[in-house]
């Protein structure tokens, strides 16, 4: 990751197949000179807010509003990131009703760098706690029979220009937040075990067939609330 996104630093962190909001997530910046990685909470907290536990989780930004936001615009204008991922998760609604997982990813194979939020938050005793949202658009063509949302990706010097914000202001790269053109994703199913955030491994992200998800009594597998549960990402 060092290599790809050019950090002043590295994060020894083990590979991870299943991440929900509120738990730790990699995320890139800019502190003062130095682009740097860090480990952030999933889940934007504005620095003005008194008590976290009553405030909403700010999982997704949306581009079309975010700029006027109060959680979002001071943000927008001076915390951009990124959050380099190999892919992600996003839920088809089938016509029973059912939603299947798909994992989704360059077609390249190449890492993905997510546009996001952050915010350094900081508490009543000094806990100071860095927290990020991802920023999604409209799908694009090659994603939207799953969703009708997807992540805004960052690619090449786009992503110099996105975390440059003493010297680029947003609607310089606000044209970069957009769907992804069609030729650009790929995108398979994948097992409902990614439902639960309690699973892990290489294995949730293999392809397996719409037709071929198997029927059991696992309660790992089982929606039961936020912290076992995936949620749909957009």
């Amino acid at each position: 990751m060092r290599q790809i996104f050019m950090t002043d630093n590295l994060i020894h962190s083990v590979p991870r197949y299943n991440i929900a909001p509120t738990q730790p997530v990699i995320a890139i910046w800019n502190d003062e000179s130095r682009r740097t990685a860090k480990l952030a909470r999933w889940g934007l907290v504005p620095h003005w807010v008194k008590d976290p536990r009553e405030f909403p989780l700010l999982v997704n930004a949306r581009a079309e509003t975010m700029a006027e936001k109060p959680a979002f615009r001071d943000a927008v204008r001076h915390k951009r990131c990124i959050l380099p991922a190999s892919g992600y998760y996003e839920w088809k609604t089938l016509p029973n009703g059912k939603k299947l997982p798909y994992y989704i990813t360059h077609q390249s194979g190449e890492p993905i760098a997510l546009a996001g939020l952050y915010s350094s938050w900081m508490g009543p005793d000094g806990e100071e706690i860095d927290t990020v949202a991802t920023i999604t658009v409209p799908a694009g063509p090659d994603v939207e029979h799953i969703h009708d949302r997807m992540p805004a990706i960052m690619r090449g010097e786009q992503i110099d220009q996105w975390l440059d914000v003493r010297n680029v202001r947003f609607r310089e790269v606000e044209s970069f937040v957009v769907p992804q053109p069609q030729g650009t994703m790929a995108s398979h199913p994948v097992s409902i075990r990614v439902n639960s955030a309690v699973n892990e491994g290489p294995d949730l992200i293999e392809p397996v067939s719409e037709n071929l998800q198997p029927e059991t009594n696992d309660k790992s597998m089982t929606v039961k609330g936020k912290k076992s549960a995936q949620l749909d990402l957009f």
